[in-house]
């Protein structure tokens, strides 16, 4: 395999991170909706449910609820997905948020010339008030044990207490011989009363010294890291990939803990039309993967997810980078066909367009 992955572990894959209910108007706006459709979603849950349902493994979340009906709620989505929710932390609530409460996130997909629009409702979440020492890391990564751990950004821009925990988490990680991934998924509104784009680098770049990969867009490596890259980002078709190529090297040279680098590249043509493709770095060398020129979108939200759940089967399963990185942008591609935040396709599906397969009816 490319990653050496420990042994004689229970768990293929935890995510740490917060879990909301999306509520989708479909294809209304969230101002002018009468009725909403609910899903669950989260950056780094979406991951470990992708690997869940789309790739077989055995995956689980450690995150926190408020105990109230709309955290039983989003318990019973994260079940129907078959992660496991052993570690969920239940947090009482005083029966009206004050003290605790869970994340909303409205989510409208756009459409056309109208961009996607994504509206948070998470001050005060049980996730946000997660800290250093809530989880017990030795019985986890050193008695249950875990192949894989991914986490994320938007965990780590909740709180101080949240950042805090990310670094506690990675670090038991490496002690026990876990993998450990981390999305750095840039969220301005998330950082802008915190301390915006200096507290995010800050940040992040103490996170990344413990990670073996690292996955982004090219705009989370500039806002996240400070790295700038070089030529052309706004079209794929007249793309400098020696930009890209040269930005990985040199946050590899920055960071030499880091064994991957994933960035995920897209041209936005309407709401609708995207260009999808991906790079990787990986032992000095820089793939490139397949390209969707054109890619017709349902619903965006969760793309990045599912290409980052991809790429982990495939480092985890596969003995080419090509083919890992193949697998996360396929996966990437079908989950934007569906509706919600997280993956319906199947790896069969995955594995056809990786193969060259369209979209014939199958009968």
């Amino acid at each position: 395999m490319l990653l050496e992955l420990r042994k004689n572990a229970k768990y293929d894959m935890l995510s740490l991170g917060e879990i909301m209910l999306r509520l989708d108007p479909g294809d209304m706006r969230i101002k002018n909706a009468r009725s909403f459709r609910v899903w669950e979603g989260g950056g780094e849950y979406n991951v470990a449910r992708g690997l869940r349902k789309c790739f077989g493994l055995k995956t689980g979340v450690l995150t926190a609820f408020a105990d109230n009906e709309v955290g039983r709620l989003l318990e019973d989505f994260i079940c129907q997905g078959g992660v496991d929710t052993s570690f969920i932390k239940w947090m009482e609530c005083d029966g009206i948020g004050k003290n605790v409460r869970n994340g909303l996130n409205f989510t409208e997909r756009g459409f056309g010339l109208r961009g996607a629009l994504g509206v948070s409702d998470r001050g005060n979440t049980a996730a946000s008030k997660l800290k250093a020492n809530d989880f017990d890391f030795d019985y986890i990564f050193g008695e249950l044990g875990v192949k894989w751990l991914h986490t994320g950004g938007i965990f780590a821009a909740l709180s101080e207490t949240t950042a805090e925990l990310v670094i506690e988490a990675v670090k038991a990680a490496k002690k026990y011989g876990t993998i450990v991934s981390y999305d750095l998924n840039y969220r301005p509104s998330q950082w802008k009363d915190i301390g915006g784009l200096e507290k995010a680098r800050e940040v992040n770049r103490e996170i990344v010294k413990y990670i073996d990969v690292c996955i982004g867009n090219e705009e989370d490596f500039t806002a996240c890291l400070g790295f700038e890259i070089e030529g052309n980002t706004e079209n794929l078709d007249k793309l400098n990939l020696a930009g890209y190529e040269n930005m990985q090297r040199r946050v590899c040279a920055a960071y030499p803990n880091l064994k991957v680098i994933g960035t995920t590249l897209r041209t936005v043509k309407t709401a609708s039309i995207n260009d999808w493709t991906a790079i990787c770095y990986y032992d000095g060398k820089v793939y490139t993967g397949i390209e969707f020129v054109g890619l017709e979108i349902y619903d965006r939200v969760g793309g990045g997810d599912s290409f980052a759940s991809g790429l982990i089967y495939g480092l985890m399963t596969a003995n080419d980078v090509e083919t890992a990185l193949n697998y996360g942008i396929c996966h990437g591609a079908l989950a934007m066909t569906t509706p919600g935040d997280t993956s319906m396709a199947s790896k069969k599906e995955v594995e056809n367009l990786m193969s060259g397969k369209g979209a014939r009816v199958v009968r």
